[in-house]
């Protein structure tokens, strides 16, 4: 098969594992990873894996299928960041859809969805290291059952939902509340791309969090 993955940044940390994915793949697969739209080069399955370009019907008619990962149960959380959102509002597990692309948002049918635990203590690079691994769970089903999933269209019942796309202006913290309250938000603030910060006393400060064993203490 002539596989395209895209992932618009080079600088997500996602790309280490759909590098290795790729590397893997290519035993058996011609296996192409690009980070614009005009260095598709067509094939049999595109992936969009935490793509920014609009990717258009011209484009996608490049591909039998062009395949979206999203980290939402669909309908529900279209949009930007949507496990972001949810962990930071207290969520204990987020859904990851895989879906055809279509000219609206998030709107086309399902292939695929798995729900990720999320424990009270997982920092920002703990999800990230179970949502990159689902991600490449559902790539390799996608792969291995090509032509026989039935994509599914999404509830018509279930009013969508859509979150707003995470600016630096989110991972702001509040001086005057305690840490216990702002703990979901502090955990999931990646301190290199989007570091948690306060202001007080007319100085801005940033602020990262890690774990420490108990023996480290």
């Amino acid at each position: 098969m002539n596989i395209t993955v895209m992932c618009s940044s080079p600088e997500h940390p996602v790309n280490a594992y759909l590098e290795q994915w790729a590397d893997d793949k290519r035993v058996r697969h011609e296996v192409d990873l690009v980070r614009k739209r005009s260095e598709l080069p067509g094939g049999d399955i595109l992936f969009l894996v935490s793509c920014s370009e609009l990717i258009k019907a011209e484009h996608r008619a490049m591909y039998k299928h062009t395949l979206v990962l999203h980290a939402s149960d669909l309908p529900k959380g279209r949009g930007w960041s949507p496990h972001i959102w949810e962990i930071v509002g207290g969520a204990n597990a987020i859904t990851l859809s895989l879906l055809e692309a279509e000219d609206r948002v998030d709107s086309g049918k399902i292939w695929l969805k798995r729900s990720i635990p999320i424990e009270k203590t997982d920092l920002w690079y703990d999800v990230n290291h179970k949502l990159f691994q689902t991600e490449i769970d559902l790539m390799n089903e996608a792969v291995e059952s090509f032509g026989q999933i039935k994509p599914q269209p999404q509830d018509a019942n279930i009013t969508p939902t859509y979150y707003e796309r995470r600016t630096p202006t989110h991972s702001e913290l509040d001086p005057h509340k305690s840490i216990a309250e702002q703990f979901d938000l502090m955990r999931m603030c990646d301190p290199e791309r989007y570091p948690a910060w306060f202001e007080h006393r007319g100085q801005k400060y940033k602020m990262s969090l890690e774990k420490v064993d108990h023996e480290e203490n």
